[in-house]
C-alpha cells in the first residue's frame, strides 16, 4: 500500500520588522471582521501546489525540481502592494504582492516545465506571485475593509532575497496547517 503526502513547492518568507508592523497593523485595524489570518511563521509564496501526492512519486518530483533549477541564480525582489482575490462584492483572500515579479514568474515557468517532463500537468494558467495574508470568511463592513487596505496600496513591505525554494509537506490539524520540509533546493550564488 502506498501512502500520499500533501505537497507544495514554495519560497519561505522570513518577515522583517516593517512586514511584521504592517501585518500587525492590518490585524488590529481589521479585528472586527471574520478573517482567518495566516500564522506569520507559515508565510510563503507558493510556486506550485501539488496536493495529495503518492509517496512513490516524491523522488521523481525532487529530481525534476533539481533538474529545472540547476541553472537558476538567486535573485532579489520586493514585497510591495496589497490586493484581494475574489470580487469586490465577495473578496476571498487578502494578499501581499511583489514588485518586478518577472524573475518569480520565470522561476515558476521553469519548475512547471520540469514537472511536465514527469507527467505532472500545470495546476493553473495564470501565476500571480503573492503571499496569502488572510482568508476572508465574511465581511461585516466591505466599504471599511477596502478603505483600510487602500491605505497600504503600493506600500513597500520588505525586500526579499530568494536563495532557495522548499518542497513542503502540509499537514492539516485543528489548530491550522503544519509545514514540514521535505527537501531544500538552494539557488546558485551570484
Amino acid at each position: 500500500m502506498s501512502h500520499s503526502k500533501r505537497l507544495f513547492l514554495a519560497i519561505h518568507i522570513k518577515p522583517k520588522k516593517n512586514f511584521v508592523d504592517i501585518f500587525s497593523d492590518l490585524k488590529n485595524e481589521l479585528s472586527h471582521e471574520n478573517l482567518k489570518w495566516v500564522k506569520i511563521e507559515n508565510l510563503h509564496l507558493t510556486l506550485r501546489f501539488l496536493g495529495e501526492t503518492n509517496s512513490n512519486l516524491i523522488q521523481d518530483i525532487i529530481l525534476a525540481i533539481r533538474k529545472s533549477m540547476h541553472e537558476t541564480f538567486e535573485f532579489e525582489t520586493s514585497i510591495q502592494n496589497i490586493g484581494v482575490f475574489g470580487s469586490r462584492y465577495q473578496p476571498k483572500v487578502l494578499w501581499f504582492g511583489f514588485k518586478n515579479d518577472e524573475r518569480l514568474k520565470a522561476l515558476e515557468e521553469s519548475i512547471n516545465k520540469g514537472f511536465e517532463s514527469i507527467g505532472l500537468k500545470r495546476d493553473r494558467q495564470n501565476f500571480v506571485p503573492h503571499l496569502t495574508v488572510t482568508r476572508i470568511k465574511q465581511l461585516k463592513d466591505k466599504e471599511l475593509f477596502f478603505d483600510i487596505i487602500s491605505e497600504y496600496k503600493d506600500e513597500f513591505i520588505q525586500d526579499l532575497k530568494v536563495e532557495e525554494i522548499i518542497l513542503f509537506e502540509s499537514i492539516l490539524e485543528r489548530s491550522g496547517a503544519v509545514y514540514n520540509i521535505v527537501e531544500r533546493f538552494p539557488l546558485k550564488k551570484t
